[in-house]
């Protein structure tokens, strides 16, 4: 089985080289490869690797920067899918694609249901919910993973930017309003590698059908006890020279740091019909901060 990944560099893309490779050849792009700006070389890409499977793990993530390049963040986000599942169901392959928590207005109480209904706030959420609707539209197979909060080692992500203003600072506000389950950019590898061998294996998907995921840790805190915890697990570890202690974490309201996107407050995704159709449990995000942290030690001190 050939298997073609995008967004190979990227912080989800990196994990999935891993996970993936089990499954089939994987023929892994980056930007250079195949940029999701450009709708041509995609379908000439597609056509020309002709894979089983197609897992986009490339986007257009950054979400207050979307809110004055509207245009570049659809076409990677909404466009680029569109066109991914219309050449997928060409070949009769399957779509896995990535979106995210920003689909919802973040009013509910309770965590957010598959079915619950979509309400983005910010030019990200809208242009990631449209990119669903486009791989729907398409009449592919395809399964889509709503997630939050990712962080890795690779890349960047709010993990890499609390270590960074430790280092520089003594105290540090942060937003305590805001809920949801920080998740592991190897755990979402490591569902899709699963998910994909079971499908593979008696839990084939029909022609058309597209089946919708949330995918997210367990255990939800705020971006404050987020940070909090960073610094503190940060701070106990040899190879980070912090400024910064746990206490001295500020909280704040979101009303206090206005942002040029709007954020939900709350991100919680109820992870049931994954973990029922997968035979899965959601583990708690502390034990991969706490393997993070130490490869990013590792990294420092040059090993």
């Amino acid at each position: 089985m050939k298997i073609l990944l995008l967004g190979k560099d990227g912080q989800v893309g990196w994990q999935l080289q891993r996970s993936l490779a089990p499954h089939g050849d994987v023929v892994a792009c980056g930007r250079a490869q195949c940029d999701l700006s450009d709708l041509v070389q995609i379908r000439s890409v597609v056509r020309e690797i002709r894979p089983s499977v197609i897992v986009n793990a490339s986007a257009y993530t950054a979400v207050d920067k979307a809110e004055s390049e509207p245009e570049l963040a659809r076409r990677i986000n909404a466009d680029a899918p569109g066109v991914l599942a219309e050449e997928a169901a060409q070949l009769n392959a399957l779509l896995v694609h990535y979106s995210t928590d920003y689909v919802y207005d973040g009013a509910k109480a309770s965590a957010y249901l598959e079915t619950d209904a979509t309400a983005p706030q910010s030019v990200y959420g809208r242009t990631k919910l449209a990119g669903e609707e486009a791989i729907r539209a398409a009449g592919g197979k395809s399964l889509i993973f709503r997630t939050s909060w990712v962080f890795g080692a690779r890349g960047g992500n709010f993990v890499k930017t609390i270590l960074r203003l430790a280092r520089e600072k003594e105290s540090l506000n942060v937003v305590a309003d805001q809920i949801g389950s920080p998740t592991p950019a190897a755990l979402i590898a490591t569902v899709s590698g699963i998910a994909l061998a079971m499908l593979q294996h008696g839990k084939l998907l029909e022609k058309s059908e597209s089946r919708l995921y949330h995918l997210a840790a367990s255990r939800p805190v705020s971006w404050c006890d987020f940070a909090r915890t960073i610094v503190g697990l940060a701070g106990q570890a040899p190879g980070f020279d912090l400024r910064l202690k746990s206490g001295a974490i500020q909280a704040i309201s979101t009303a206090e740091y206005p942002t040029p996107a709007c954020r939900p407050a709350n991100s919680r995704l109820d992870c049931g019909r994954l973990e029922n159709d997968f035979g899965l449990q959601m583990p708690d995000w502390q034990p991969y901060l706490e393997r993070m942290l130490q490869l990013l030690a590792l990294k420092q001190n040059g090993y």
